[in-house]
């Protein structure tokens, strides 16, 4: 018996991107466990991964290629060779491409792997050598980045695991013990030395359970909560006049903007006493450092964008930023990007002209609205849109076309692979040359592949290069092998070797990283921006301002009169990945509705009844758990599980989530949802 051990990274899509240590005999894999030696995971790995064996294992694992023999969405494939799946997909998007365009291809990925080359690398050369439309934006992390960038000139944000230097360490937005559960140790760390542990969420969670004190404020109003902290710093002059003076431009306009934004006006919008955002305002004024720790969580409202545009100003109004353990994180991917890692040295490998772009979130109508012309191929890596995608009824309904032929890439039969008319089979982390960038920690990851893949399973850097050769494109990038990809990526920036045998490496340059203890924005003033002239032309108000209701064309009705909250993360479940095994959803219990007992009480609902949750955008029956967790007028259901989890004829939540646009930056707003809950009569309880 022959037994080897590799060090590897976490591809998943989570801040931690924790090291670990795989372990193969005869070529199987046996063993994937935390490596102790990594400076951030420190060994542990989360009760997701720590039964990843049996996922690559599985006997559900998709391992030749199969074309569709039933209809679509029924899931009903045979096994082919990859010459025959190849030709097939070749023959139909040429004949897509002789007929519409290049442009009715659209090449659609999310982030199922993180790795800098099987996220997206050689698929690049490839669809601009098609000449497809172009994917843009993205449902989690660039409106907060691109908000962010509108104060600072960029988005880099502090070290997270500063925060253990604090006095206060405010977690907003971010289920840090669930969703980011390796930062935890620094937080009791801070907690250790007499630091305030604050939490600022909409719903009771692991992390506000293990905090000082919570403030619950009402969805999507978190902007007003942070304007209403800001005229109270003015107002009690808890400001640091010489960093805004040296550091930054726009107070006085931004103070006169605020004067308004009294203890009780952010109150009213909030659902908070005055006196809740008067005491914050103070302890954060007051902390010498106070640190800000979120992540994506509040991006996804019509304000997300201004939300993180707004928080970055806190900071720089206090001058938290001068001391070690102030400031605020976000992630810390951009970071890696301009020091060690160019994910982009993919773009402009192949010449082509401008091309349509269409935005990631919004898919459903990308191949239901579109003409001139409409989308007629479909590839989709990296995500099961099916389920993890807003609106996603009309996502349903867009793959259903029989003018549509789609092509997945997948480890599994998710829900998206049923519609599929080929489907690709897909390597997993284990298999796979990579290097995995993290944006929740300061560490680059080298995962080195401990066997070949399962079956006739490739990587998803193989699979481009296999369709490349079937179109005929001879460019030299479609020869480069993965480590020859990988040096791409990492250009003189890192040393491979070191990479490799340590299995991370820092990321240069962030050693007690304080960026802006002396200025040094990334603004062409190298100041930061209280007010931001560029916001102009987005339409958007120069300084931080909150706006009122669901506004746009996939605004809310009010005759939906609760908020519906869909918590991303479970214990057990990593988006969509997990949620459809043993060992992972029969531990989880679930979908279930959450409502809190005057909202359950005023609708003739007991624990355990059936109720109907719906909107104009669609309709699930589900189980009630009446709980403290909410508040009154919010209603959840978490989000990750199947459709063959619901009793829904493939309905799951997210076909009542809004796809609707962000402020700037291509997110989707679906925390702005409304919904009403109903008893079900007894023929509907099913």
């Amino acid at each position: 018996m022959s037994t080897t051990s590799v060090l590897g990274t976490c591809h998943h899509d989570c801040p931690d991107s924790c090291g670990w240590v795989a372990t193969a005999t005869d070529g199987v894999v046996v063993s994937v466990k935390g490596n102790p030696d990594h400076p951030y995971s420190r060994g542990e790995l989360c009760p997701k991964v720590n039964r990843i064996v049996h996922r690559i294992n599985s006997d559900d694992r998709i391992l030749t290629p199969l074309i569709r023999s039933g209809r679509k969405g029924d899931g009903e494939f045979r096994e082919a060779s990859w010459g025959e799946a190849v030709d097939l997909v070749v023959e139909r998007v040429n004949s897509v491409r002789g007929e519409h365009g290049g442009e009715a291809i659209l090449p659609w990925h999310s982030a199922g792997t993180q790795g800098a080359i099987q996220q997206s690398s050689l698929d690049r050369p490839l669809f601009a050598r098609l000449g497809s439309s172009v994917q843009v934006g993205n449902v989690c992390g660039q409106a907060a980045g691109a908000g962010m960038s509108m104060t600072y000139g960029h988005s880099h944000g502090a070290d997270p695991l500063n925060l253990e230097h604090a006095e206060v360490v405010i977690l907003w937005a971010t289920n840090t013990r669930l969703t980011n559960r390796h930062l935890w140790p620094w937080v009791e760390k801070a907690r250790a030395r007499g630091a305030k542990i604050i939490a600022i969420d909409t719903m009771k969670t692991l992390t506000t359970d293990a905090s000082d004190w919570l403030v619950q404020p009402l969805p999507g109003t978190d902007v007003a909560l942070a304007l209403g902290m800001m005229h109270l710093l003015i107002k009690e002059d808890l400001l640091d006049h010489d960093y805004i003076a040296d550091h930054s431009e726009g107070f006085d306009e931004l103070a006169a903007a605020v004067e308004s934004c009294t203890p009780e006006w952010a109150g009213a919008i909030c659902g908070l006493e005055p006196a809740t955002v008067v005491e914050l305002a103070r302890v954060y004024g007051n902390a010498k450092p106070a640190f800000i720790r979120t992540l994506i969580g509040a991006e996804h409202h019509q304000q997300g964008a201004m939300f993180y545009r707004t928080l970055a100003c806190l900071p720089i109004l206090t001058g938290s930023w001068r001391e070690l353990g102030g400031g605020v994180a976000r992630s810390c991917g951009s970071w890696q990007e301009i020091n060690d890692v160019s994910l982009d040295v993919f773009d402009g490998l192949v010449e082509t002209g401008g091309r349509r772009e269409l935005p990631q979130p919004q898919l459903g109508r990308s191949l239901m609205q579109l003409d001139d012309p409409a989308i007629h191929a479909l590839f989709v890596w990296n995500g099961n849109p099916v389920i993890s995608m807003p609106n996603a009824r009309v996502i349903r309904q867009g793959l259903a076309r029989e003018d549509l032929f789609t092509v997945v890439s997948e480890q599994f039969m998710t829900d998206t692979a049923t519609y599929a008319d080929v489907i690709f089979p897909a390597a997993t982390q284990v298999e796979n040359l990579d290097v995995v960038p993290s944006w929740g920690h300061l560490w680059l990851g080298w995962n080195e592949p401990v066997t070949v893949p399962r079956g006739e399973a490739v990587a998803n850097t193989e699979l481009w290069r296999r369709l490349a050769a079937g179109f005929g494109f001879d460019d030299p990038i479609f020869s480069a092998t993965d480590l020859e990809l990988v040096d791409l990526v990492l250009g003189e920036h890192v040393d491979m070797e070191t990479l490799r045998s340590d299995g991370f490496v820092r990321i240069r340059g962030t050693e007690n990283l304080m960026p802006y203890s002396d200025g040094n924005f990334g603004t062409a003033s190298r100041k930061a921006l209280l007010s931001n002239p560029e916001l102009e032309a987005l339409r958007q108000p120069r300084v931080p301002r909150f706006i009122a209701g669901f506004e746009g064309p996939h605004g809310e009705s009010d005759d939906y009169p609760l908020m519906l909250v869909t918590p991303k993360k479970q214990l057990r479940f990593l988006n969509t990945t997990y949620s459809g095994q043993d060992g992972h959803r029969d531990r989880e219990s679930g979908p279930y509705l959450e409502l809190d007992v005057s909202d359950a009480s005023s609708r003739g609902l007991q624990d355990g009844d059936r109720a109907r949750v719906h909107n104009d955008r669609g309709s699930l029956r589900l189980t009630v758990r009446i709980t403290d967790r909410l508040r009154p007028g919010l209603v959840s259901v978490p989000w990750g599980w199947w459709a063959s989890s619901y009793d829904n004829g493939g309905a799951v939540i997210n076909d009542l989530t809004n796809d609707g646009d962000t402020d700037w930056g291509g997110g989707a707003a679906y925390l702005d949802t409304r919904v009403q809950v109903e008893r079900l009569d007894v023929s509907e309880r099913g």
